[in-house]
């Protein structure tokens, strides 16, 4: 996957050094270098880029400004040499927040988290419309329905498919297997044991997913993962 992206920094060497960055990234391809935020405009509204690298105090028009103006589709990485202008920026729902001096591993680690982003749009865009699997029963095949799954335990040889009615349905399968088989990021791992339907998670209790009165832990491992798909729906 390639990410369009453009700079926009009224200090020249600052935009220099980000396009130096840019094209060591393989996944980025670059559309433009703005030194002005007014002059970048039009372009980014007639023609959006997945991903801006934008600095925040800039003459005649701020990035803060011009990030509520261009499409939404758009993720923006601030760019400036003051931390106080963090908060700020979250506030506009940045994607992220980078601090001048910018280092490379830095540019490299935000933009490899963009990278899964919008894979993880891809992936929730391109869902598969089969919204139904066979898994084996009691010596039957049972039919379930996809939006009818809440979350999914493992046990051991096991699995149990816990449903929006109140049924769970024990099969012999490998969670492995069944992880494999259902669409992701709908379906995400959130711990060994547990693989949860992320549309119909009710609350976040801590580190625990909610589901009704059920309760399913987020282990450190998959923590930043889940949190990352379900800040996608999260109003600031």
């Amino acid at each position: 996957m390639t990410l369009n992206c453009a700079i926009i920094d009224d200090e020249p060497l600052a935009a220099q050094l980000l396009e130096s960055y840019v094209k060591d990234i393989p996944f980025l391809f670059l559309t433009g270098t703005y030194n002005s935020a007014l002059t970048a405009m039009a372009d980014l509204r007639r023609k959006p880029v997945d991903l801006l690298f934008l600095d925040i105090q800039m003459p005649e028009l701020s990035g803060l400004e011009l990030s509520k103006l261009i499409p939404n589709q758009t993720r923006i990485v601030f760019t400036t040499a003051f931390k106080e202008y963090a908060i700020d920026g979250y506030k506009v729902s940045a994607f992220d927040y980078l601090l001048k001096p910018i280092s490379f591993d830095k540019f490299l680690e935000t933009s490899n988290k963009a990278l899964k982003w919008f894979e993880m749009q891809q992936h929730l865009n391109s869902i598969d419309k089969q919204r139904f699997i066979f898994v084996k029963s009691d010596y039957r095949l049972v039919r379930v329905i996809l939006d009818d799954i809440l979350y999914i335990e493992g046990l051991k040889d096991y699995v149990r498919i816990i449903l929006a009615n109140g049924d769970r349905i024990t099969s012999l399968i490998n969670m492995k297997r069944l992880e494999e088989l259902l669409p992701y990021p709908e379906f995400m791992r959130t711990h060994r044991s547990y693989i949860a339907h992320m549309t119909n998670v009710t609350a976040v209790d801590k580190q625990r997913l909610v589901f009704g009165e059920d309760l399913i832990p987020i282990s450190d491992n998959n923590k930043d993962e889940v949190m990352q798909f379900l800040e996608q729906f999260t109003l600031a």
